[in-house]
């Protein structure tokens, strides 16, 4: 029969998953380009570090459960940055999508030919610009895709490598690098 020291604490590896979360979501909100870059090399390894030091520091019976506490942060770093756009989007839709819905509604209604939106989103450096529309689509022209070849899809005045549903009707439309709602190459 083990001891209550010897068991393993399942609620500390928890606490982990959703500390690694809390720590994550302001750089996904931070920057678009700088964010997941900053965690990877600086806020992830900070962290690592004091982890390791607490599982040197820990008695041997609770070693286990804190190399188990690593793990999970490492497992949902590696998740949260591999998935950092699809998540960095649905949190500030959270956040933000009251504002952003009224600025796009006050729109003046489309004539058919396009589609209400609003700068959403973008990065670059040097002059090479992503941009990303919040876009509107009452008629459900849009079709959600990652696609890397994709067509140009009706609504939308370029051809474009990502359309995101956020909510029925509400899109994030991502256009090629130096590509705009206004300028298509």
């Amino acid at each position: 029969m083990t001891s209550k020291a010897d068991k393993f604490n399942w609620h500390l590896p928890l606490y982990a998953a959703a500390a690694t979360l809390v720590v994550f979501l302001p750089f996904a909100l931070w920057s678009a380009d700088l964010g997941a870059v900053i965690y990877v090399v600086v806020v992830a390894p900070i962290v690592s570090l004091v982890l390791l030091a607490v599982v040197l520091a820990a008695k041997r019976n609770r070693r286990r459960t804190v190399l188990s506490m690593l793990a999970v942060y490492w497992i949902g770093s590696a998740a949260l940055v591999d998935n950092y756009s699809a998540v960095r989007d649905a949190t500030r839709w959270l956040l933000f999508s009251k504002a952003y819905k009224a600025k796009v509604l006050e729109q003046s209604a489309t004539d058919g030919r396009g589609l209400n939106h609003v700068y959403w989103d973008g990065w670059g450096w040097a002059g090479a610009n992503t941009d990303v529309y919040l876009v509107f689509d009452p008629n459900g022209w849009l079709v959600p895709t990652e696609d890397p070849s994709p067509s140009k899809l009706r609504g939308l005045p370029c051809i474009v490598p990502r359309v995101r549903r956020l909510e029925n009707h509400w899109y994030a439309v991502m256009f090629y690098t130096d590509t705009d709602w206004d300028h298509c190459h």
